[in-house]
């Protein structure tokens, strides 16, 4: 029998150095769904990119601050603790982001509740 060693890490550290992309890392990845930390520093989507995924998501904003808009003119600001939910389908972009702006996204497969 061997012994159960469980991954572990922490959200805040290291945290990447601001580049020219948001660093994207996947914490743990199942058959129904996907949770990621993602570090942004300053950045915003490309003019004219919209994210229109296949899964729900639901993104909670634990540090720094950031904007951002949906297809229907909408615009949510995040500030630490806020969390959205979007589901598959709407396009949604990131309009600003602070320096050192950490983001939990949980990412589910369509109808796996």
């Amino acid at each position: 029998m061997s012994a159960f060693r469980p991954r572990r890490g922490n959200l805040y550290a290291p945290l990447p150095a601001a580049g020219a992309d948001e660093d994207f890392h996947t914490l743990f990845a199942g058959a129904a769904c996907r949770v990621e930390r993602i570090v942004s520093h300053g950045h915003a989507s490309p003019p004219g990119f919209w994210y229109d995924q296949a899964e729900d998501e639901w993104v909670v904003l634990l540090q720094g601050e950031a904007e951002l808009g949906f297809a229907d003119g909408q615009r949510i600001r995040l500030l630490p603790g806020d969390w959205v939910e979007i589901p598959a389908g709407c396009r949604h972009r990131v309009e600003s982001t602070a320096p050192a702006t950490v983001w939990l996204a949980v990412h589910c497969a369509r109808g796996a509740d």
